[in-house]
Parts: C-alpha cells; structure tokens; sequence
C-alpha cells in the first residue's frame, strides 16, 4: 500500500525559511497530482500548492504566491515545499496529498494522504 511520509515542519520565527518533503513509498505512477495542503487551528483545509507530476506545472494559492515554491524529485519519489519569508499566519499543519488528476483545490478530490508535520511560525 502506497503511503506518503512528511517531514521538515518546524518552529521558526517570521521571515524564516522551511523545506518539507513527502516520501512517496510505493508506486505512484497513477498519481499525475501532487499537492501540499495545510490546516490552522479551527479553519478548513486549503490548498497551497499542486504540481503535475509529470509536466511540472505548478499552482499556488495567492496567500503564499512569491514565497513557496513547489517542486519534486522522480526519481526519489519525493515531493517538496520551500517556504522562504514565512509569516505567523502560515502557521498550521501542512499536508502532502495525491490524486490522479489536478481537478482543483477541493480536499475531496484528493484520496491519498500524509499524516501531517506541524509548522510554527511567530512573530
């Protein structure tokens, strides 16, 4: 059964940087979108980035446009997240996830998931 691991969350102060990363292990050929959500304390679930994972193209939320930066490595089936200039209203838990195609941002649409790494951001 294919699972996803995070990992690289944190606390930091703002204008800090982080860089966490998925390892995919399994078999994701099926997985054509790869993504990173996060969720604050009493808030829903957003997405801040996807990629295709075949093309590389990638999409952020406008909140974090010009400061994360999405990307992944094939061949070590591994999904990345840098977060440079972070800011305190970054802070939640942040999710890696999968779906076979880049339908949108909806959670739902997404039916593989990471277990979470928290990152703490203060001011």
């Amino acid at each position: 059964q294919v699972q996803l691991v995070e990992s690289g969350g944190g606390s930091v102060q703002a204008g800090g940087s982080l860089r966490l990363s998925c390892a995919a292990s399994g078999d994701i050929s099926e997985k054509n979108c790869l993504a990173w959500f996060r969720q604050a304390p009493e808030k829903e679930r957003e997405r801040v980035a996807r990629i295709n994972r075949l093309s590389g193209s990638a999409d952020y939320a406008d909140a974090v446009k010009g400061r994360f930066t999405i990307s992944r490595d094939a061949a070590e089936n591994t999904l990345y997240l840098q977060m440079d200039n972070l800011r305190p209203e970054d802070t939640g838990t942040y999710y890696c996830a999968a779906a076979q195609l880049c339908l949108g941002a909806d959670p739902k649409l997404y039916n593989l998931w990471g277990q979470g790494t928290q990152v703490t951001v203060s001011s």
